[in-house]
């Protein structure tokens, strides 16, 4: 069969097959399809869109929010839109809360900070070793000068911003000095995003100690609102639309500890020779930065790599317990 025959044939084909596309486009892009009316009908009886209720009582670190005050209620009115219909982004913050929340809340009681802080690193990081644009790293987004300021080692090679149970710890003492200087948790939580130095001087020209009463920059002034709006959702989702079964969130890993206070010439060897891989052990370490630990003062490190078999999934729900829960047994609504 010649070329151009063969041209020919497909040629027909796609005319043939694309046709029917082309009419269905027509139609629906002129506006005058038969079916509008019962489309539009449908639409109207089967679509719905709600706006969130707020509680009527609302405490942030055991303060009270003055919820009453129109521009605080409008304020976290805003957030909890946000949240609640920026669905995907508000459901992988419950999946991923699901495991480090049980890293996280026992430091903050340990520490004696509020538990709501939780919220706080969810609301910085979505609980994803990112760094900023500003050089903020982290769960708890700590800039190098802060993390180094509250004992974090900062190197090439070492990066304890990264480590979650450290850079938990450095937050809470951060925490604990701003609830000091200012006499509010509230206020705590504002100079967590703005600097102890920024907040005081916004509060000493306008004459305000309220976090709330004070006019301040659009991501400060949305800060603690953000934080809110997640504990919201959070300690009640089926009241926001969100209906998760144990098995959709992301499973705690039960994790061994190696001790080491000598040089890894090669993280990757060192990965295999303990059963596992680079992948795992970098998930698990990022706070490891180069593919190697030269460790020249023999400092204790300690690498963490899931127990046997815990980077199975099927493992990992075998064990579902309720310990782990984020929310009350009957608000998520297992099937």
């Amino acid at each position: 069969m010649t070329r151009k025959r063969l041209l020919l044939i497909f040629t027909g084909l796609f005319i043939l097959i694309s046709f029917p596309v082309g009419i269905l486009i027509s139609k629906t892009m002129d506006g005058k399809t038969s079916d509008d009316p019962k489309y539009g009908n449908e639409m109207q009886t089967n679509y719905r869109i709600y706006s969130p209720v707020i509680p009527e009582n609302l405490s942030f670190a055991g303060e009270t929010v003055p919820i009453d005050v129109y521009y605080v209620y409008e304020a976290i009115d805003r957030e909890l839109l946000v949240n609640t219909y920026w669905q995907s982004n508000l459901i992988l913050m419950i999946k991923r809360a699901y495991r480090f929340f049980p890293i996280i809340e026992p430091i903050l009681a340990r520490e004696k900070v509020p538990d709501d802080f939780k919220y706080l690193a969810l609301i910085e990081s979505s609980f994803m070793n990112v760094s900023s644009p500003a050089g903020a790293a982290g769960f708890w987004q700590f800039l190098k000068a802060t993390g180094e300021r509250f004992g974090l080692e900062i190197n090439a090679e070492v990066d304890e911003r990264y480590d979650l149970e450290k850079s938990t710890v450095a937050a809470c003492k951060y925490l604990k000095i701003m609830q000091k200087q200012f006499n509010s948790w509230t206020c705590a939580a504002a100079a967590y995003n703005m600097g102890e130095t920024g907040l005081k001087k916004q509060m000493d020209a306008q004459k305000q100690n309220s976090y709330w009463d004070l006019y301040l920059n659009t991501e400060t002034s949305r800060y603690v609102s953000r934080i809110l709006s997640l504990k919201i959702i959070m300690e009640a989702p089926t009241k926001y639309g969100l209906y998760l079964r144990y098995s959709d969130l992301y499973q705690p890993v039960q994790m061994r500890k190696i001790e080491v206070d000598t040089a890894i010439a090669s993280l990757i060897d060192f990965s295999i020779a303990q059963k596992s891989n680079y992948r795992i052990l970098k998930e698990h370490n990022a706070w490891l930065r180069s593919t190697s630990l030269t460790n020249k003062s023999k400092k204790k490190y300690i690498i963490q790599l899931p127990e046997n078999g815990f980077s199975s999934r099927s493992r990992q729900l075998s064990g579902l317990s309720s310990k782990f829960a984020i929310y009350k047994a009957d608000s998520i609504n297992p099937k």
